[in-house]
Parts: structure tokens; C-alpha cells; sequence
């Protein structure tokens, strides 16, 4: 039998798929607490024991991405915060990280300041058209080489300074990794080569310094970031689909939404933003989770006025409990029901603001009127009840209060077998497998 083992390196659970590299088949699947606390190769190999125990099969490639430890935390350092700044955070949620601060403009103390303060695993320096300014862009490397940084940097700015700012920075020791402009030309984005270079730089810094495994095997097994993995993922399943589509993602943080949109004439026109348009992108609500970030939820759906003032004070205690136990189960329909209410109102909060750009950095927002395919995931909708999980889903779909466009006409699903990821982490070597591991979702 010719599989692979697909595995995400989750924070709390190892979730791992055996796939059938000839017919694109899931022929395994189990999962296991990840143990960050010790090795978190002990929980992987614990997954992938159970999933291919029963398959007798021995010296399979392992595909493996990994949010452990917090995922990969990115910080943006742009020209001027309508263009390149807000460029280069789209470019960064395309790579899968978790934005946690942007800068535009000339850095000072302050801004110094405020870039170490949040604890950036990477940070993209961009700044400037090809051709165009060069002076912020400059005087930035300047600070960073002169503050003796030591945080990986990934330089995506003007083409004209880049092996100027390459040598100055690597002589002063920064660890930096050079890509192409994410925004060569006013409202064109190409985010392809930062992204990767991104991708690369996770792989050799982020992932070896969280100490999350002892010797280097774990790293070299990880290929990327898990939302990195969900996001290729959702490209082959659009491809596939070939029109819009939607993935709303609940986890116990954080709720990503990722978008797919056909180019056509809502890309050009007179309202073309400046910054560019990313057909392709995700957004990370880091205050919307049914575990950690529950109260969070609350705190927005109220302000949304999702919630009446009698539910909201029984949610708000459901809420805190949860957060003060992020491993708590439901264990009667009471329960499941308030994780179900909670899960609807993070997801229905989260599409709102990828929709309107709320939050974002974004102006004009995403148009998804077009949108085919509605796909959940996320474990409280992957363990739910059918009629549970589509609810939360038929929630966002009904959503016609939130000053966004709702889909037309799209389906509802839930990704119960976790094959987005898997899918992502296969595209490039095994692309047939990759479709047809996704083709069950279309029905």
C-alpha cells in the first residue's frame, strides 16, 4: 500500500491522516494529546502509531506541520500603513502567521520598543515600490543593524536597495533572509516569494528554537505552519470547486477564516485599493476561541448584538469556565448545546469581519456573494452532532444583519476528517492525492 502519514502538531491535540497517495483515499486517522510538556514527538508518535496500526504498512514518509508552542508570531515593518504596511500583513496571514504587530513609517526608541515588546518570531521589513522610495526602507535595516537585533528578518521591500540592505544587515549579525517585493507596483501584491521565505524561515528558526523537542529530528520533519498547510489546502479545494469558497476554522484561541475569490472584474476598476488585492488570503480573530479567548466571544457577539443582555450574562459565565479549564468536555446535551451557541456566535463574528475588513487593516473588505461552499472545521464542529455543526455554519449563512453581502447560494459543510491540512501539506509532491483527498467535501 502506498500512503504517507499526514500530521498536524497541534497545541493542545496531534491530529494525524494515513492517505492513499494512489487513490487519494483517508485509509487512517487517530489523534493524541501533544506533549509539549515533555517531547512533542511522543505524542506524534503516538498518533501515527494508532493510525496505522492496522494497516501493516512500515517506512512511511511522514508530511508534518505544526502550530505548537503558539504557531509562528510575525511582526510588520512597513513604508506607511495604507500601502506597504498593511501589504505586508496580508502577505503574512497568507504564510500562515499570527500578525502581532505592524509598524509603518520610520522607526524610532519607540517603535523599537514596541517591536520587541511583541515578542515577534519574524519580522518582514517592506517598504517601497520597485523604483520608488527607498529612504524608510533604508533608515529601518539602519535601526534593526544598529539595535543588534537577532529576530529572523525576511527583507521583501524596493528591489533597488535589496542587496544593500541584505549585506548591511547580515554584517550586524541579524539573521536575515531576502524575498521579492511584496508590492512591486501601487495595487499590485505578490505575496508568492515572501511567503515562502517565510515558510523557510519558520522551518529553520521558529520550530528548532521553541525547544519543543529534544535533537533535531522533530524540525526537520515539519514542513510548515499549520495554517500555512490549511490555507494550500483550501487553494486545491477551490481549484477543485472552481468558484469561491469560505473556511471558517474554530479553535480553542483563535477563529481563522480563509477566502478564495475568482478573479474578474472586482479586481480592477477605480476602486482598486492601492495596497493591492489578495484573492487568496485568511484573517485571524485572536479574541474569538471556545476555549481560551471564549469570553472574548461574548464580549464581541454582544457588541455585534448577537446576543440579548439575558443570554449574554449566561454565556459570560459558561464562557470564563471554559477558559479557566481550556480542557473541558461537555458531558450532557446542556453543555454541547452552549458549545455549539458559542462556536456559532465566534464564527458568524469572525466571517463578519473577514467579510467587512473589521480589524484587518482592511478597507473594502471581501466579497463573498459569490461563494459556493461554506467549510467548518475546527474540533467543536468536527465532534458535534450533524444538525449541530451545520447550524453553526447555517448561523454565518443567515447572517443578514452584520452590513456584509451573505452568500447567495452555498453549501454547507464540515470538514470531519481533517483533510484540509493534510491536503496542504501534500499539494506539492502528491497533487492528484491532494484533490482527491478533498473531493468527498463537495458531496
Amino acid at each position: 500500500m502506498n500512503v504517507a502519514v499526514c500530521a498536524d502538531v497541534g497545541s493542545t491535540y496531534t491530529k494525524v491522516a494515513v492517505v492513499d497517495l494512489d487513490g487519494g483515499g483517508l485509509v487512517g486517522a487517530a489523534a493524541a494529546p501533544t506533549t509539549v510538556g515533555t517531547d512533542v514527538l511522543h505524542g506524534l508518535q503516538a498518533a501515527v502509531s494508532a493510525a496505522t496500526a492496522r494497516l501493516g504498512v512500515r517506512d512511511v514518509p511522514w508530511f508534518v506541520c505544526s502550530s505548537a508552542g503558539g504557531g509562528l508570531r510575525l511582526a510588520v515593518v512597513g513604508y506607511e500603513s495604507l500601502v506597504t504596511a498593511r501589504a505586508g500583513r496580508r502577505v503574512g496571514l497568507s504564510a500562515g502567521a499570527d500578525v502581532v504587530h505592524v509598524a509603518a513609517g520610520r522607526l524610532g526608541r519607540a517603535e523599537l520598543t514596541g517591536l520587541r515588546a511583541a515578542r515577534p518570531d519574524v519580522v518582514l521589513l517592506v517598504g517601497g515600490t520597485d523604483g520608488g522610495d527607498a529612504d524608510t526602507l533604508r533608515h529601518n535595516a539602519t535601526r534593526l543593524a544598529r539595535a543588534r537585533w537577532r529576530v529572523p528578518v525576511v527583507l521583501a521591500g524596493n528591489v533597488d536597495v535589496r542587496a544593500e540592505l541584505h549585506c548591511l544587515l547580515a554584517e550586524a549579525g541579524v539573521p536575515v533572509t531576502v524575498a521579492d517585493n511584496v508590492l512591486p507596483r501601487i495595487g499590485v501584491l505578490a505575496p508568492g516569494s515572501a511567503r515562502a521565505a517565510i515558510r523557510q524561515v519558520f522551518l529553520r528558526h521558529v520550530i528548532g528554537g521553541k525547544r519543543l523537542s529534544r535533537g533535531g529530528r522533530f524540525a526537520r520533519l515539519v514542513r510548515a505552519a499549520t495554517p500555512d498547510a490549511v490555507l494550500t489546502g483550501v487553494e486545491v479545494l477551490a481549484d477543485v470547486v472552481g468558484g469561491d469558497l469560505v473556511v471558517v476554522d474554530v479553535g480553542g484561541a483563535t477563529t481563522d477564516v480563509y477566502s478564495v475569490l475568482v478573479p474578474d472584474e472586482r479586481a480592477g476598476g477605480p476602486g482598486r485599493e492601492v495596497a493591492g488585492a489578495l484573492w487568496r488570503a485568511r484573517t485571524v480573530e485572536g479574541d474569538l476561541g471556545m476555549r481560551w479567548s471564549a469570553p472574548g466571544v461574548v464580549r464581541a457577539a454582544a457588541e455585534e448584538r448577537l446576543v440579548t443582555v439575558e443570554e449574554r450574562a449566561g454565556l459570560a459565565a459558561a464562557a470564563a469556565a471554559r477558559a479557566t479549564d481550556p480542557g473541558f468536555l461537555p458531558a450532557d446535551a446542556a453543555g454541547r448545546a452552549v458549545d455549539a451557541r458559542i462556536a456559532a456566535l465566534a464564527a458568524t463574528v469572525a466571517v463578519r469581519r473577514h467579510a467587512r475588513g473589521v480589524g484587518t487593516g482592511e478597507r473594502a473588505g471581501r466579497d463573498l456573494r459569490d461563494v459556493r461552499l461554506l467549510v467548518g472545521s475546527g474540533g467543536v464542529l468536527r465532534y458535534a452532532r450533524h444538525n449541530d455543526a451545520v447550524g453553526v455554519l447555517d448561523a454565518v449563512l443567515a447572517d443578514h444583519a452584520g452590513g456584509w453581502a451573505v452568500p447567495r447560494v452555498a453549501r454547507p459543510v464540515v470538514d470531519v476528517d481533517y483533510v484540509l491540512a493534510a491536503a496542504g501539506l501534500l499539494a506539492v509532491e502528491h497533487p492528484v492525492a491532494a484533490r482527491s483527498l478533498l473531493r468527498p467535501l463537495l458531496g
